[in-house]
């Protein structure tokens, strides 16, 4: 059984404290036990902001308020922490899988932050982008959750394929290496 973990970040919390919620589900046949982190938004003083969250994460989703634009510079400077790979914050770095999400699309009369801009940002750091309203779209949430777990399964492959094989072959070889230079016996 597969175990994702997922982050969800933004600059916004409503709550005081972080959560974790587990689930399993079967998606494309494949049951799996999946953990979704809920930081509600409250970096820790002392701390980078989370930094912890950054390496134990399979996949995040990054969201920000498309009428708030203090959220979107938040969102922006936390996926830029992300993709950084001098900084080393992600578990898998640039292959993580990353969402940008703008959210309360309902409340687009008071918008400060443009579809593009959004478009653009995740274009700009190879995220996926989503702009939605998580209190009346229900169906397009599940459907962006979907994706990204996805995309996390999809990325844990080619990155399996990816690794060098243990196989009968390098074992010969560091066996070889190691043993296969004999002395002379006088």
């Amino acid at each position: 059984m597969n175990e994702l973990k997922l982050a969800v970040l933004g600059s916004k919390g409503t709550g005081k404290s972080e959560s974790i919620y587990t689930k399993r589900l079967c998606l494309d046949g494949r049951q799996m036990n999946l953990e979704m982190y809920d930081p509600c938004s409250q970096p820790l003083k002392g701390k980078p902001p989370f930094r912890d969250e950054l390496q134990w994460a399979d996949g995040l989703v990054v969201v920000y308020d498309i009428s708030d634009r203090s959220s979107f510079i938040y969102a922006k400077a936390l996926i830029y922490r992300i993709r950084d790979p001098h900084l080393g914050a992600c578990k898998r770095d640039t292959e993580s899988v990353v969402v940008l999400v703008g959210n309360k699309q309902d409340l687009c009369h008071m918008r400060e932050v443009g579809w593009e801009e959004g478009q653009q940002m995740a274009s700009d750091h190879k995220c996926q982008f989503y702009e939605l309203s998580a209190a009346e779209q229900y169906q397009e949430v599940m459907a962006m959750f979907t994706a990204v777990i996805r995309s996390i399964v999809t990325t844990n492959i080619k990155l399996k394929e990816k690794r060098r094989p243990s196989g009968s072959k390098s074992m010969a070889k560091l066996i070889n290496n190691m043993f296969g230079k004999r002395r002379k016996s006088v």
